[in-house]
């Protein structure tokens, strides 16, 4: 850090109560000195990012931070507060908050600020001197590492303790790559040198990572795992004696966890091979509970998946548009196509929109278990999804294919084998009997039951019609708007997308009425801010603007920072508009094919007008209740700071 603060930008007596408050009072000082050239529009941006993850830290540390427009040069603010600010640490307010603006586009500047600063948070002597820093001059330096100011003599810097010939390697990640696993990487670093280990350490942050030499990995004689996410190839430390641990373990208590990777250096106790798999961001350490777990597995797999869905299926839209439905019994294009000819392609399109489609369960159930074991999942899932296809169990059967892959693979293992086939387990001997394993299963014991279900399943949905559509959507629909893009609204969404894999009537309609019910919160969000702008602040209103594009596109997420700001009025006015929307799509019998696209892809929708007046009653729903209800408070909504600042 050179001059990316000067004592302009320090405020030692900070008077803010919120985050909002302290964001706004420290954005000021960066407005002043010419570096954030737009209040609002700033204030907005650090709002969004809060929105993403709290930035609050433990210690008493709060770091708001993010990449504006209005940003014209890399900068960081400083203030301390007395009473502290609730900026969501776990272990309470923040007495020291750096305000760190950088460019858009200047990722590596905004990362390289951050890891600076990281790695000063964990020096006790660099918080004490800024705690008791007397002038913002001296909390500036101090801030920039120019040195302790010379009327404040510190104590010398003990001598490194000499290296007694121990090397470990090491590898930190925390969720947003930035903060922890910088300051696990330098409590690390401080701790092997005091303890007289050699340490290289690979940071797997948010800006890439610079891999480990694999001859420093090779001459290791132990390997410290700390990460909230997965460790990226962590294959290449099979073997070794290993400490696997969260990363804000490393934080603070990194000369313990040396100690106990030593202990198990000299015990000879070392990693299994097989056992170097996680599910990703599910570090072995974690401990969430089955239902968190089994929730992550099966997003896994169904994330993997949407992109088939959505190539597959605008492509046999397009193809229906152009050559209609009977395009489905044209000749194969590998044996007659005619480059003039327009049924030719939307043949074309609509036998590559099939083979695309051929690969949704397979990649499901794959997924799921790529999830639960990681890669030795893979070929289980994918062999017990394609026989899931072959019996036509469909979406059902790749469900229930991918958890069993996963746990047939964790059930090996946990066996212990002889070190003399540790090398083949993940290449041969897993891939072998757990494909083995869940084909049988699939092939002679589950599987045809779950054909039956899955039969049972389309059958219903093909016939529903009347009041049970009608209801069917108004549950879709309360389901899409009520978290925003949370795991609520992904479960309708792949309830819907699952149905695309045997597209029939009635799972045309359920892709029809979610759709159109996840365009709903920000279209009626973007409505209110134009019908009645006074009742939003400043920022809202600039966001109602973008709402309308977000929720034209199918954007559910758009509405999200007005939902921040005033849950109790925007969500449940959110959820009754996504109703009205998701119950007049059934009724009106919508048909889509395409997971995506918004108002992009109305003309492949059956009776767009009917579809686009049902999105249109459920964002006039929406708005008008939300108008309502914020009109009730019986005050206007004035742009004040906090305000302002919580808008974005």
């Amino acid at each position: 850090m050179t001059e990316e603060i000067t004592q302009d930008l320090v405020d030692l007596d900070l008077h803010a109560t919120t985050a909002e408050a302290a964001a706004r009072a420290l954005a000021e000082r960066l407005v002043s000195a010419g570096r954030v050239t737009d209040l609002d529009g700033f204030l907005t941006d650090v709002a969004a990012r809060e929105e993403q993850l709290p930035t609050g830290m433990e210690g008493g540390i709060g770091i708001p931070h993010c990449r504006s427009e209005h940003v014209t040069r890399p900068s960081l603010a400083f203030g301390r507060s007395a009473a502290g600010i609730d900026f969501g640490a776990p272990d309470g307010p923040a007495h020291l908050i750096f305000l760190i603006a950088a460019p858009t586009g200047a990722h590596s500047d905004h990362l390289s600020i951050l890891s600076a600063l990281a790695r000063k948070l964990t020096d006790p002597e660099f918080i004490s001197a800024l705690r008791a820093a007397s002038d913002p001059g001296r909390a500036a330096a101090l801030i920039r590492g120019d040195a302790f100011v010379e009327d404040e003599p510190s104590e010398p810097a003990p001598a490194a303790t000499e290296s007694d010939g121990f090397r470990l390697v090491a590898v930190t990640s925390c969720p947003t790559g930035i903060a922890h696993t910088y300051m696990a990487a330098e409590a690390l670093e401080r701790a092997a040198e005091a303890a007289g280990c050699e340490i290289a350490v690979e940071t797997q942050g948010s800006g890439g990572f610079q891999r480990l030499d694999p001859a420093r990995v090779a001459a290791a004689d132990g390997v410290l795992l700390a990460h909230d996410v997965e460790v990226r190839d962590r294959h290449r430390f099979a073997g070794k004696p290993t400490v696997d641990v969260g990363v804000k373990a490393a934080v603070s208590r990194a000369p313990e966890l040396i100690a106990e990777l030593r202990e198990k250096a000299a015990r000879g106790e070392t990693t299994h091979p097989a056992a170097e798999t996680t599910e990703p961001d599910e570090p072995q350490h974690a401990q969430d509970g089955f239902g968190t777990r089994l929730r992550k597995w099966l997003m896994t797999g169904v994330s993997y998946m949407v992109p088939f869905v959505a190539a597959g299926g605008l492509l046999m839209a397009l193809a229906f548009a152009i050559g209609g439905y009977e395009i489905t019994e044209a000749p194969s294009v590998a044996d007659h196509f005619g480059w003039t000819e327009a049924a030719s392609w939307a043949a074309l399109m609509h036998q590559i929109g099939t083979t695309a489609f051929d690969f949704l369960v397979p990649i499901l159930a794959g997924y799921i278990a790529y999830g639960m074991v990681d890669r030795p999942g893979l070929v289980p899932g994918m062999v017990g999804g394609a026989v899931a296809v072959a019996i036509e169990a469909g979406f059902l059967g790749g469900l229930v294919a991918g958890l069993l892959a996963g746990a047939v693979v964790m059930a090996i293992q946990r066996v212990r084998v002889p070190t003399t086939l540790r090398g083949i387990m993940p290449v041969v001997v897993i891939p072998l009997i757990s494909a083995a394993v869940v084909g049988f299963l699939m092939f002679v014991v589950l599987g045809k039951p779950i054909a039956v279900l899955q039969r049972a399943l389309t059958d219903w949905l093909s016939g529903l019609s009347g009041t049970n559509a009608v209801l069917l959507g108004i549950l879709l629909g309360l389901m899409m708007c009520v978290d925003l893009g949370g795991p609520v609204n992904k479960v309708a969404y792949a309830f819907a997308v699952g149905g695309l894999s045997e597209p029939t009537d009635g799972s045309l309609k359920i892709m029809a009425a979610v759709m159109a019910a996840g365009m709903v919160p920000p279209l009626a969000m973007a409505l209110a801010t134009t019908v009645r702008g006074r009742l939003f602040t400043r920022a809202e209103r600039e966001n109602g603007k973008a709402a309308w594009v977000l929720g034209a596109s199918f954007v559910s997420e758009g509405a999200i920072p007005f939902a921040a700001a005033d849950p109790l009025r925007v969500i449940p006015s959110a959820m009754a508009g996504g109703a009205v929307s998701g119950a007049l799509s059934m009724a009106f019998g919508n048909t889509l094919r395409a997971p995506h696209g918004g108002v992009f892809v109305v003309p492949l929708i059956g009776q767009p007008f009917l579809y686009l007046l049902a999105v249109a009653l459920g964002t006039v729903t929406s708005a008008i209740l939300v108008l309502v209800l914020k009109g009730a408070r019986g005050r206007r909504a004035e742009p004040s700071n906090d305000a302002v600042a919580a808008g974005g």
